[in-house]
Order: C-alpha cells, then sequence, then structure tokens
C-alpha cells in the first residue's frame, strides 16, 4: 500500500477515535471537517493514480531491486481487533500474530497494539507529576553505560594558538536491569458488540493510572531489587539538613547547599501537607515566601522562593510524630535521573478460580537509577 495512503487512513482512525470520546469536550468540528475534507480529497487522487499505474500493464526496465519494508503486523486493524477479542472474551490470538519470541521473554499472551502503546505513553506524560522530568532511555538491558565526572573547559589563547585537547574522564558504569512492572486490573469489557476506540479509552485509563503511581513511587523511593533504585534509596548520596522546625531560615539552607552549577532544573519535592505549612511565612520584609500561580491551564503552580514544587504522596509529610532521619523534602534535578524502557507493554488475560474473576495483568519492562546526585539536597527531621 502506499506510504502516504496508510498516513491517511491512520489519521482517519485517530480522528474516529477522537470523536468517539465523549469526555473530550474541546474538539473544533469546523477544523475537523475540513482536514477530513481534505484527506479524501487527496486519498482519491492516490487511489485513482494507483488504478491507472496498474492498468499500465507490466513494462520491463533496469532496476535496482530494493529490499522490501517489513511492515509491522501488531499494527494492522486485523491485529487490533484480535487484540480486542483477547482481553475482552479470551478469544486466543490467531497463529499469525503469535510469537515464541514475545510469549518467552515477558510471559504474556498479546502485545498492546502500537496506536494504543502511543496514547499510553503520552498519557503517563501527562498524568504524573514525576514523569514527564526523568530522563528516558531504551538501553539493552544489561548493558553498561559509562557516567562522566569531569567536564572539558574552555581557555583563553592567543591568536593561531591552540588549546590543550582534553579527553572526558570516565569514573564509573551504571548497568541497567531487567525489572517486570506488573498490573492486574478489572477492566469490565464483557460487551459483545464494542468499537476498538471505545475499548481503547477504557484499557488506557486502567494502564496509566496503575502504572503511573508504581513507576513514580519506585523513582523517588525504589529498593533497587526487583525494582528501579529510587532517588532517596541510598542515604549516603546527597546533602542532609536536619530540621526540626520548618521556617524560613530552613529554605534559606537548602538552598545553599545546592551547587550553582544545579541550580537550572532542581525543583522541591514534598508532599501537599508539608508545602501548606510554607503558606503563611513571611521573610523580614513580609513578603510571603511559598507562592500558588494558576497557569494557562488552570492547573496551580507552586513556588518556594522562585523554585518549582512538585508535590507528591510518595514521601513523608512533616509533622511532630515524623521519626528522626526521616526524609520529608528534597531538591532534585530530576534530568539526572534515568528511566530505562522500550515502552512494550503486554497482557495477558487468566480467570482468578477463586472469585470466578477475569484479571487482565499487563507488564512493562523496566528500570531505573539516579546517574548524578550532585544536585541532591534533602531535608530530614533532627532527632531529639
Amino acid at each position: 500500500m502506499n506510504k502516504r495512503l496508510e498516513e491517511i487512513l491512520q489519521r482517519k482512525e485517530e480522528i474516529r477515535s477522537l470523536l468517539s470520546d465523549e469526555g473530550n469536550k474541546n474538539i473544533n468540528f469546523d477544523d475537523i471537517e475540513k482536514e477530513l475534507r481534505e484527506l479524501d480529497e487527496e486519498e482519491k487522487e492516490i487511489r485513482r493514480r494507483q488504478t491507472i499505474i496498474d492498468g499500465m500493464g507490466t513494462m520491463t526496465t533496469r532496476t535496482n531491486t530494493a529490499k522490501p519494508v517489513k511492515a509491522n503486523i501488531y499494527d494492522s486493524e486485523e491485529y487490533r481487533q484480535a487484540f480486542m477479542n483477547y482481553v475482552c472474551r479470551g478469544e486466543r490470538l490467531p497463529k499469525e500474530f503469535r510469537s515464541d519470541e514475545v510469549t518467552a521473554t515477558t510471559d504474556i499472551g498479546a502485545l498492546v497494539p502500537p496506536v494504543t502503546l502511543n496514547k499510553i505513553i503520552e498519557k503517563l506524560e501527562a498524568y504524573g507529576m514525576i514523569l514527564p522530568l526523568v530522563t528516558r532511555t531504551a538501553y539493552k538491558t544489561g548493558m553498561v553505560i559509562p557516567t562522566a565526572s569531569v567536564k572539558p573547559t574552555a581557555t583563553w589563547v592567543a591568536e593561531g594558538a591552540g588549546s590543550d585537547k582534553q579527553k572526558k574522564a570516565l569514573s564509573g558504569t551504571i548497568t541497567f536491569g531487567h525489572f517486570k512492572l506488573r498490573c492486574a486490573v478489572a477492566v469490565t469489557l464483557e460487551t459483545e458488540n464494542m468499537a476498538y476506540s471505545a475499548f481503547e479509552t477504557t484499557l488506557v485509563k486502567n494502564i496509566v493510572e496503575a502504572m503511573a503511581k508504581a513507576l513514580e513511587m519506585a523513582i523517588i523511593s525504589g529498593t533497587g531489587s526487583g525494582q528501579p533504585t529510587g532517588i532517596l534509596t541510598d542515604d549516603s548520596k546527597g546533602a542532609k539538613l536536619k530540621v526540626s522546625a520548618l521556617d524560613y531560615q530552613t529554605l534559606i539552607n537548602a538552598e545553599a547547599e545546592l551547587p550553582m552549577e544545579y541550580e537550572n532544573g532542581a525543583v522541591w519535592v514534598m508532599t501537599k501537607k508539608t508545602f501548606m505549612q510554607f503558606i503563611g511565612m513571611v521573610d523580614k520584609n513580609g513578603q510571603p515566601i511559598a507562592r500558588v500561580n494558576y497557569g494557562i491551564g488552570g492547573k496551580p503552580e507552586r513556588i518556594l522562593l522562585g523554585r518549582t514544587v512538585k508535590l507528591t504522596n510518595y514521601i513523608d509529610t512533616f509533622n511532630e510524630s515524623l521519626g528522626a532521619g526521616k526524609v520529608f523534602a528534597f531538591l532534585y534535578n530530576f534530568a539526572d535521573y534515568t528511566l530505562n524502557t522500550n515502552f512494550q507493554i503486554g497482557i495477558k488475560t487468566y480467570e482468578d478460580n477463586d472469585t470466578d474473576d477475569i484479571i487482565r495483568k499487563m507488564i512493562m519492562v523496566c528500570d531505573g537509577k539516579p546517574i548524578i546526585y550532585d544536585s541532591l539536597v534533602k531535608l530530614v527531621k533532627a532527632g531529639e
């Protein structure tokens, strides 16, 4: 099939999904109608051109034989329909869609189609407060990645003279593991007749809500055993400030500990209850040290002394009962944390014999590690 024709058909399918989502209220129908007319005209022209070419018959010409591009069977309409039947009704995938390699690697029954997977990734980006900030890679499992500790410096030289060649010193390596993120959810999709777009909307919502929470929790406090390594896992890393009471000086001391070269990109992380304790505080000039602005989308943007605050429930709240040495807030540049995954999500459907419920198990292979700790400044509860 013509490549442009495939793109047109795929775009039409995306528009169909957009219109089928009743929860989407921000739709410009005029723009959509205009785009559909343009796509229809272009599709007619491509099909007409192809019809003329097919009617010309074969012509003997000297050509270089190009290697045919292998189509992605998981992106086809047939696979998407078979995938929906597998998830909804437990129907076995046709033989051409089954792969020994896939089932051996992740112990799953079916791979999520690429179109749906892209929506899952997009939703993951928007769902959490932490996930959009980290660095994402797709290295092979077990690959050793060097980490640089010294950056080259520029030097002033006279006209016509050169400078010393510098080699970046590599002082350590990072190896990413092969951990399975598994979430079992009850997707109530037992309707006999259902459009793929409606099925997709429900499936994406269930996967994103479960996986985003697990990923963000691991990024902050993952043990590194069977799951990614969290930023706060190694107690010896980063600067540590002991705090007995929250005040203006607490923030001043924390900012002083943050190296100047890591100023850009570092954000505060704390619970909402901890942040609200800063809301009423003022500096010596009577100016509030905490601000809450509302962005273009109407979402609150929280700031402490000009620095963005990201709220999360995966850390302790500062209060009188908090144990000594417990971290309740920290500064960190999340670009220094690497989440390694190919974002390939598989799904397996099985029946729970104890409850007779149909369980749908989603699996994603990933690992994550803090590459650099230099931007980490932790606030911990002071002891007695």
